[in-house]
């Protein structure tokens, strides 16, 4: 029988070696924090993308919210310093700003060396992999998921837990997180309900998914907006963009528009002026 060939089967041995490691994941690729301000998190390429203009207003047009954004803007004012800050959690009505005021915060602050990283909820559980990719640089970051919430089978909430405090090696000194969310708890309430009915011990049955939201140290509520709030946003709004109509029938077109829309909201008076400026033939001033 003749002998195997051994460079044969070193050559094969080289090829199953490369198949393997093409079919894992690649490694994380740090990015160039001075291309921009805010970046988006691709977990499934493993990293950061840059966004070159961000979809935000001036901080000084979101009104009806003060007591909460003036606590915002000292936490991340804090952060940007390098001094003790917060998770923060804002919950509460829809349209009312939470996500705007993130953003508008975090221009606020202008120091270059404060990023805004996105997460989408559904890549939370790749939250541990994004901290692993920043800690080891000089800048601070403000990680933002907007809209989170967990359902009745998504797990991916304690790798929220882990990575915002729960974990060994704990969340890096230059990151911090804030999230919005409709719910205080981040969970259902039926869900919650659920396991305080079936459960032997009812408080222990719920203690590890409501346990959640207390790793934010701040929880800021937004609650739904009085009609002169509402009317406030609309001047505010009017103003900044000078849109050129009398007070008057200002406020008559902004509260019959509210009413169509059955309720008042920052997001509602803002689809208001849109429609307004088309309507007189005019564009809105970029921030």
């Amino acid at each position: 029988m003749a002998a195997p060939d051994l460079q044969d089967i070193s050559t094969k041995l080289d090829r199953l070696i490369a198949a393997i490691e093409r079919l894992g994941p690649e490694p994380a690729v740090q990015p160039s924090f001075d291309e921009a301000t805010c970046f988006v998190w691709s977990a499934e390429a493993s990293r950061l993308q840059p966004v070159p203009h961000v979809n935000r207003v001036d901080l000084s047009l979101i009104k009806g919210v003060d007591h909460v954004r003036d606590i915002l803007v000292a936490n991340t004012e804090r952060f940007a310093r390098g001094l003790p800050a917060n998770n923060i959690l804002l919950w509460g009505a829809r349209g009312m700003g939470k996500s705007s005021l993130v953003k508008a915060a975090h221009a606020a602050i202008g120091d270059d060396q404060l990023k805004l990283i996105e997460i989408h909820r559904e890549d939370i559980d790749t939250l541990p992999k994004l901290l692993a990719l920043l800690k080891s640089t000089s800048f601070r970051f403000i990680l933002f998921c907007d809209d989170l919430s967990f359902d009745h089978d998504d797990t991916s909430y304690k790798s929220l837990k882990a990575a915002l405090e729960g974990g060994v090696e704990g969340r890096p000194d230059n990151a911090i997180f804030y999230a919005t969310s409709n719910r205080r708890h981040l969970l259902p309430r039926d869900m919650i309900d659920n396991e305080r009915s079936t459960a032997i011990n009812p408080g222990e049955a719920i203690e590890e998914k409501v346990s959640l939201s207390d790793r934010f140290g701040l929880w800021l509520g937004f609650h739904k907006c009085s009609q002169d709030d509402y009317l406030a946003m609309v001047d505010g709004y009017a103003q900044y963009h000078q849109l050129q109509l009398d007070a008057a029938e200002l406020h008559a077109q902004a509260l019959e528009w509210s009413t169509t829309r059955g309720g008042r909201s920052g997001r509602v008076a803002w689809q208001f002026v849109q429609d307004l400026a088309g309507r007189l033939g005019q564009t809105l001033r970029q921030p």
